[in-house]
């Protein structure tokens, strides 16, 4: 019988987030540059998993990978499991900067999807200090509320099933069956109200058109990745904010909304000369 064995390490930390303790869970491998990334709306690091397996990237990064609160295995706050789950931006960006002072991370790079795509906006403009690059994946200032996102936590609805559902559409046609069902189930198995409540940031309460002019590139460069097939952020929304910004943005032919989920070895090809012009400009 052959076995293999993937060499990530999963381990729990307890975080104070905005002066409350967090049991919180993350995945890392590899050594080097700190490479933290940021799951979608509504599921986890699961999502990071063929980076965390690629020797080429863990030669050279130390990827870390951790479940937002309420997220994966992460559980929420003590006392809050009832509470009604709205996701700002202030809560956000604290949550990663208390990760990454936490494990005591020096200027690491932060990569980020959708949600985690937007934040990174939040990082460049209120602590490019601390970050060496910034990568933002299906990435762009705003998304118009196109659909009722009530539907995602209704008691007569099977909230697990209409999350799938939803994700689903948001991958492309041509990527493979088995990771768009993987993506798929992640999203089936979210806590009640946490796709619902992680919108509330990604349509209402991060909104970063105003700010967007408040960035200073010079602080902390940005790399902006972003599949063609996504209806949620396409990607001439990621080339205004691009324009807006002064910088280039590539777009993936046929890929989705979750590139590093639902087509990892693709979306690998895109990001590794990202992450190796990082590392030689130091």
């Amino acid at each position: 019988m052959s076995i293999r064995i993937e060499p990530i390490l999963g381990r729990y930390a307890h975080i104070d987030i905005e002066g409350v303790s967090h049991r919180i869970y993350w995945e890392e491998a590899g050594q080097g540059i700190p490479l933290v990334c940021l799951h979608t709306a509504g599921s986890d690091g699961r999502q990071f998993r063929a980076i965390l397996n690629d020797p080429e990237v863990t030669a050279q990064y130390r990827v870390m990978v951790f479940d937002m609160p309420r997220h994966g295995k992460s559980s929420p706050a003590p006392g809050t499991v009832d509470d009604e789950y709205a996701l700002t931006s202030e809560t956000y960006v604290a949550q990663i900067m208390a990760f990454c002072q936490a494990m005591g991370l020096e200027r690491p790079v932060a990569m980020g999807c959708s949600i985690g795509g937007r934040i990174v906006l939040h990082l460049a403009k209120r602590h490019p200090e601390a970050f060496r690059a910034l990568i933002g994946l299906q990435c762009a200032a705003h998304v118009p509320r196109y659909y009722d996102a009530d539907w995602l936590d209704r008691p007569d609805v099977h909230g697990g099933r209409v999350c799938g559902s939803f994700a689903d559409g948001l991958m492309a046609p041509n990527s493979p069956l088995t990771h768009k069902d993987e993506t798929r189930w992640h999203y089936m198995q979210g806590g009640p109200g946490v796709f619902k409540g992680d919108l509330f940031f990604y349509q209402i309460d991060g909104d970063f058109r105003a700010e967007i002019d408040k960035i200073d590139l010079s602080k902390c460069p940005l790399h902006l990745l972003t599949g063609e097939y996504d209806f949620s952020c396409r990607p001439e929304d990621s080339q205004e904010l691009a324009a807006r910004l002064g910088i280039e943005v590539t777009v993936m032919p046929k890929m989705g909304h979750f590139p590093m989920s639902e087509n990892p070895e693709v979306f690998l090809t895109y990001l590794k000369p990202v992450l190796e012009e990082i590392r030689k400009a130091g």
